[in-house]
């Protein structure tokens, strides 16, 4: 902080720089602008400074209406999406994350929405420091009566006490700042303990100013801490009090910082400062102010002496009152105040909030990691299949002794009719029924393509598992969400069933429509549809290929055969369909059977880009309204 007199100089520049057009320098430049016409009229007419002083200037962080709605309306939006953001994933740094989250949050719900609404309630002066370092023994003293209590115990404050001019009153119980604290009318400081902001009025204190006694940040107790921090969020100016004894402790320091980053106005008390060797203990605290970046804050000394009725001696604390009262009491001084802190949290959004837009990407990306892990683990059961079907690994006990019933026992041969006639083409096909061991070797090839299919999706589902598992977060979806996603879903046997009956069919449907005998067979030979079908799915499945051996002599049959009747050029393309319809129903099942794990990561909560996105896009509108 700057000496009393240089504070007195308002610019019109936005804290950490840009031009001033924010509603907060507008209210700061018209303050100036009547001080200085009141000192300019002192100066020429050799008037005392007193007798010309500046009518009161009504402060407001944003005093044009239009302004002030459209940035409300960003600020909400800013908190509607922050408070949107889910970090569920425990990955690095997500701890702070979340404390980083639950402070902006806190500080947009209890500190810059309430001071839009509350234009003109006075500045407040939250007194924050650690255990026994004389808060609430400086509150008294300042107020001139004892509001809060003090003693021997520690921590003697358990609930944060405020005291400001009845006039305000009402504002601190009823209005909006700390929307989630209870508050309760004073004055009975003894009696209150917990979450409750107990609110005592005082006409000792001006109009402008109100004080809050905030609980010691490292009590022993945890609630304790979280109260001082969320205190400090909400303050105009934080007043930071420490002893000569404590002061290098890093608690303090920490808070400093933490003060600092999110924008507020800082003072410094050192109490307690013992006779002699106070100088020199002032001069390293000084020096430590600098080092951690906090050297401007306006400093003060409180040195060790007796204490009586819960007070001060009035001598020792006379600097710090004129200074508070000097604020208070000036309207350009105390909106500059309001206008700093107020654009400082502003100011500090533009780090915060994207740096926790970068947390939610972190966790968006994991998200993209593990769905790859799962398309991944599909797409290798599926080429995996594909070889299968190729390399006729299908065609070997049942189906093989069922294909081999089918050709050598003169099925197959009776299944092609030598014509009698012209009018005999085709004829020969109504009314007969197709044989027992054709319908047999159906039944088989369906079974051992049904098992071959099952076989890979379950192989996928436990290749999704173990690659869950190997990744930290991917372990902690199959602990929450995920846990009941073992094997494969209890439909898919119903689904695969259907789905290679389909395929038959198709199979079928392409002999009948695409399957145009060779016009000189066509002439001797009429063919059964079905049982060429068959042969078609048997030559597409591998039998009869040149790395597959097959017993019984009669390996060259479907293909020949297939050859023979269609041409080869037909039968490349019926044979390219009927696989590549295979193909896309089986992917169909995989991509039905990992649904299941995106629904996982839904329910797990994890954030996807958009999140990020909204956040980086409610910073830029916020500057835009600013």
């Amino acid at each position: 902080m700057t000496s009393p007199a240089d504070q007195s100089a308002v610019h019109g520049d936005r804290p950490g720089g840009g031009p001033a057009e924010s509603a907060p320098e507008t209210v700061d430049a018209a303050a100036a602008a009547a001080e200085a016409d009141s000192a300019g009229r002192s100066d020429e007419h050799g008037d005392p400074a007193e007798e010309t002083v500046a009518e009161p200037v009504e402060y407001t962080v944003a005093p044009d209406p239009a302004r002030e709605v459209d940035l409300a309306r960003v600020l909400t939006e800013l908190r509607d999406h922050v408070d949107q953001v889910r970090l569920v994933l425990e990955v690095p740094g997500v701890e702070e994350a979340r404390t980083a989250q639950a402070e902006i949050r806190r500080q947009l719900d209890d500190y810059v929405l309430p001071r839009i609404r509350g234009k003109s309630a006075p500045m407040l002066v939250v007194l924050g420091g650690s255990t026994g370092a004389g808060k609430s023994t400086l509150v008294n003293t300042l107020v001139g009566a004892r509001v809060s209590a003090t003693g021997v115990l520690r921590p003697t404050t358990s609930s944060p006490i405020l005291v400001c001019h009845p006039d305000h009153a009402d504002w601190f119980l009823k209005g909006p700042l700390l929307p989630d604290m209870g508050r309760v009318p004073g004055p009975a400081p003894d009696a209150i303990a917990g979450d409750q902001l107990v609110v005592i009025s005082s006409d000792r204190l001006p109009e402008g100013l109100a004080l809050l006694d905030s609980p010691d940040f490292d009590s022993v107790f945890e609630d304790h801490f979280e109260f001082a921090t969320k205190l400090m969020a909400a303050s105009d100016l934080w007043l930071c009090v420490t002893t000569a004894a404590r002061y290098a402790d890093a608690q303090v320091w920490q808070m400093l910082q933490r003060a600092k980053e999110q924008g507020a106005t800082i003072g410094v008390v050192l109490s307690r400062v013992p006779q002699g060797a106070g100088a020199e203990v002032v001069d390293h605290f000084a020096e430590m102010l600098d080092e951690h970046g906090v050297g401007d804050a306006r400093r003060f000394t409180i040195p060790e002496t007796r204490i009586e009725n819960s007070r001060l001696p009035e001598e020792t604390v006379e600097e710090i009152r004129a200074w508070l009262l000097e604020l208070a009491e000036s309207p350009a001084r105390r909106t500059k105040v309001i206008r700093d802190t107020f654009g400082g949290v502003l100011d500090s959004f533009r780090v915060r909030v994207p740096e926790l837009a970068k947390h939610v990407e972190a966790q968006a990306e994991v998200r993209t990691v593990l769905r790859e892990e799962v398309e991944a683990a599909y797409a290798a059961a599926l080429a995996e299949l594909d070889e299968a079907t190729r390399n006729g690994s299908l065609l070997r006990g049942e189906v093989l002794a069922r294909w081999q019933d089918f050709a050598g026992t003169g099925d197959l041969l009776r299944a092609l009719r030598v014509q009698r006639g012209r009018s005999g083409h085709r004829g020969g096909r109504k009314g007969r029924r197709n044989p027992a061991r054709l319908r047999a070797l159906k039944a088989a090839l369906r079974s051992g393509l049904e098992s071959l299919i099952m076989s890979a999706a379950e192989h996928a589902a436990e290749d999704v598992l173990n690659r869950w598992r190997a990744h930290p977060a991917g372990g902690q979806i199959l602990a929450g969400p995920a846990d009941g996603l073992s094997g494969v879903s209890p439909e898919l046997p119903r689904r695969v069933g259907r789905a290679v009956s389909s395929w038959q069919d198709h199979v079928l449907e392409l002999v009948r429509t695409e399957g145009v005998t060779k016009r000189t067979v066509a002439k001797l030979v009429t063919f059964d549809e079905e049982a060429l079908s068959i042969v078609l799915m048997i030559g597409l499945l591998g039998y009869g290929t040149a790395d597959v051996s097959v017993e019984g002599g009669t390996s060259a049959v479907p293909q020949r055969l297939l050859k023979a009747l269609f041409g080869a050029e037909s039968l490349r393309g019926m044979s390219a369909k009927a696989r590549a319809d295979l193909r896309s129903r089986i992917g169909m099942l995989f991509d039905e059977e990992a649904i299941r794990y995106g629904q996982a990561l839904d329910a797990a909560e994890i954030p996807d880009e958009t999140a990020a996105v909204r956040l980086y896009q409610a910073t830029h509108k916020l500057e835009v309204a600013r």
